[in-house]
């Protein structure tokens, strides 16, 4: 529940500490004393939009802090785990407004960010303000609504699970038949570039190893010309194979008279006549080897031009040209074996099709018991808010296979038919003000037994009814602050008289500038501010004794 509330200088508060009980807790005051700031101090602390003009004139930066006092066991805690919040202990709400619309959140003075900071707030506080009617009227809340009161918050998250699977599995079979009937448009093409490929059979490194035959093709006849050349001036003048024999002969006949001197010379010699004996055979070898066909010339290039021309054809290198050959079979195949794949996808997304049904009629089924139940519980309500005439109808009816999604394939709408054989309707179209008031009051009553914040506030729940009707509200109100802390924001006595607890909210001037004060009233202050709201400006003993008759009765 909601024990304190401490407002710094926001609009015409300048420093306000409130500490709330539990039950039913009433604040009065006179239109324009600032009702509405506190509640919208407390939503900015509760983590809604920062907005600048809350700051007070002549500031520089507001606060708001709110304290909690929850059970361990509340689910708030498994939120905060990464910051380290104690369980049980006090949860401090803080939020700083600076006066040039910046923010800064923290709980339990950590820095957290805007959007933890009002995940956490909607955990711990429903304000149900004056147009909160609006949550009723649009019918896209009333499912969330059911499934809060029947608790199938479990089987919604499985079903949405499925769904996702089901899209998935949808999605993997359109892109695979659009591929398909993309590759059968293109098939012809495929087949003529496949056939055109392995009749040239490229082979890998071919490009490199033709274009250096080629150039020895292209230069042969120089080549020979210049092995002839070689060949020509080695055996020149008796050929040098032949002097170097005369010149071993000669230092053969004084190598003994040399002393050894010699020796040197006389390996240098033979290792000469080796080497050339050598080079004449490399070059009768290289020689023999040349290829001076023409004809091989031709081919040689006829077959380099045909790689290369297929390379420019497809923007690519010649290199690549055996990749792309199996790019292309590969398509050819996945496209004989497309049938294959596509009836297992279909296969896969008829199988999470029908799982995904399956769950969503189960929870259909939930969803119907449960409005029926609904109904019951609301029309119980009604009686006493006189609205007994009315009849309350949850439609759960089937959506079209279109509009399915992850909270399954139910629409539900909150009808109402205000008199007896009228036709029911939305509740936009047959609820006047008053009646729309009674109709969330009787609503939240039910669903605060399925689980609900622990602090309500209603502002101006009564707006539109009194009377008898007004005592309803109120009688309402306090039993649904036996499980629950209840604010609630009224001009009824009836409604404040039925407060276990009541604040005054004022309006003074206070050197020279207007200040908004809270004040807990003690019996005798109640009893005057209940008089007061009964007969206006003057307060009589008539209006005190109806006053006493209120809070007494």
């Amino acid at each position: 529940m909601l024990e304190k509330l401490s407002i710094r200088n926001i609009v015409l508060i300048d420093k306000l500490d409130i500490s709330f009980e539990r039950g039913l807790c009433v604040l009065t005051g006179e239109t324009g004393a600032g009702k509405s700031i506190l509640l919208d101090s407390l939503a900015l602390a509760l983590g809604v939009r920062a907005d600048a003009g809350l700051v007070r004139v002549g500031t520089e930066q507001g606060s708001v802090t709110a304290e909690f006092s929850l059970v361990p066991t509340h689910p708030v805690f498994s939120m905060l785990g990464d910051i380290e919040v104690e369980s049980g202990e006090p949860l401090i709400l803080r939020r700083t407004l600076s006066s040039d619309g910046r923010s800064r959140a923290s709980i339990n003075d950590q820095a957290v960010s805007a959007s933890l900071l009002r995940t956490v707030g909607e955990a711990l506080v429903e304000i149900h303000g004056q147009n909160a009617e609006r949550g009723l009227l649009d019918a896209r809340g009333h499912r969330a609504l059911l499934d809060q009161y029947a608790r199938l918050e479990k089987e919604v998250v499985a079903v949405g699970r499925l769904y996702e699977t089901f899209q998935k599995a949808n999605e993997n079979l359109e892109r695979a038949l659009r591929e398909i009937e993309q590759a059968r448009v293109d098939e012809d093409y495929f087949r003529h570039v496949v056939e055109e490929l392995t009749e040239l059979a490229p082979e890998e490194g071919e490009e490199e190893a033709l274009a250096v035959q080629r150039s020895n093709l292209m230069h042969a006849e120089k080549i020979a010309e210049a092995l002839r050349d070689a060949e020509k001036a080695l055996a020149e003048h008796g050929g040098v194979e032949n002097r170097i024999r005369a010149a071993t002969r000669a230092v053969e006949r004084v190598i003994e008279k040399a002393s050894g001197k010699l020796d040197p010379v006389l390996e240098s010699l033979e290792r000469a006549a080796i080497e050339m004996a050598e080079a004449q055979m490399v070059i009768n070898s290289v020689a023999g080897d040349l290829d001076m066909d023409p004809a091989g010339l031709e081919v040689v290039e006829e077959r380099l031009f045909a790689l290369r021309a297929a390379a420019r054809k497809h923007k690519c290198e010649v290199v690549d040209l055996p990749k792309l050959l199996d790019g292309f079979a590969a398509r050819l195949r996945a496209l004989e074996e497309g049938d294959r794949e596509i009836g297992s996808l279909r296969a896969a997304a008829a199988e999470a099709r029908e799982k995904y049904v399956t769950a969503a009629k189960a929870l259909s089924e939930k969803r119907r018991a449960a409005a029926l139940e609904m109904d019951q519980a609301v029309m119980v309500e009604l009686e006493p808010l006189k609205l007994g005439a009315a009849k309350f109808t949850t439609d759960v009816s089937d959506l079209p296979d279109a509009n399915w999604g992850p909270c399954g394939f139910d629409k539900v709408a909150f009808l109402i038919a205000t008199n007896p054989g009228s036709a029911a309707g939305p509740l936009i179209k047959i609820a006047s003000g008053g009646e729309l008031s009674r109709f969330m009051l009787a609503l939240k009553v039910v669903l605060a037994r399925a689980g609900s914040a622990p602090t309500l506030i209603f502002d101006e729940v009564d707006r539109g009814v009194g009377g008898a009707t007004a005592d309803a509200v109120g009688e309402r109100l306090r039993r649904l602050a036996e499980d629950l802390q209840v604010l609630v924001v009224t001009h009824s006595p009836q409604v404040a008289a039925s407060g276990e607890a009541h604040w005054n909210i004022r309006k003074a001037e206070v050197n020279d500038a207007t200040v908004t004060s809270v004040d807990r009233l003690d019996p005798a202050e109640r009893t005057e501010e209940i008089a007061r709201m009964l007969s206006g400006a003057i307060i009589t003993e008539e209006a005190r004794a109806a006053a006493l008759s209120l809070i007494e009765g």
